[in-house]
């Protein structure tokens, strides 16, 4: 399955499906994630017409996923990846990934990097899962720092955060 790229019509449902699958973050004591609103309208806008969004749809052609991603430092980095509670454990998520990671190397980048939580289920355990490993300081490029810089501006860090690469291992 080849994800379609996110139309412009189905942007605010991308919000929808990014508030759904923050909610969860209430049970685990997370309230300013839970209710963080989502990217904005125009945020979104940018990464589609980037050909940077792509959704995930269930048998009615209504988005029940999405992954925004763009190249940052030779990789392509997973801005965001969001799938709909009532979609959850169904592999959506793996198919996204597995297509980022396709066209990460269609275009000649290393891998798949990305920013998680590390003790949120759905989060850095199960990206391991996926082959993603934890980076060290030492493995991070300027690219990598100053989204997680940025991520500290944003409060992110209350709670422990990681950047993770999966490398082209088919290459």
């Amino acid at each position: 399955m080849r994800p379609p790229p996110a139309t412009a019509a189905e942007l605010p449902l991308l919000q929808d499906v990014e508030r759904a699958a923050g909610a969860l973050f209430h049970t685990l004591g997370m309230a300013a994630i839970a209710e963080d609103e989502p990217p904005a309208l125009g945020d979104l806008e940018r990464y589609r017409r980037a050909g940077r969004a792509w959704v995930a749809v269930d048998e009615g052609d209504t988005p029940v996923a999405y992954l925004l991603c763009e190249p940052v430092d030779g990789a392509l980095h997973v801005e965001q990846v969001s799938v709909h509670p009532d979609a959850a454990r169904r592999g959506v998520g793996r198919v996204l990934l597995a297509y980022a990671a396709d066209r990460a190397r269609e275009e000649g980048l290393t891998g798949l990097t990305l920013t998680t939580f590390t003790d949120v289920p759905w989060n850095a355990p199960y990206y391991t899962r996926l082959g993603f490993r934890v980076l060290d300081e030492a493995g991070l490029t300027p690219g990598l720092r100053r989204i997680r810089a940025h991520e500290r501006e944003l409060g992110l860090d209350r709670w422990p955060r990681v950047c993770m690469r999966r490398p082209d291992d088919r290459a």
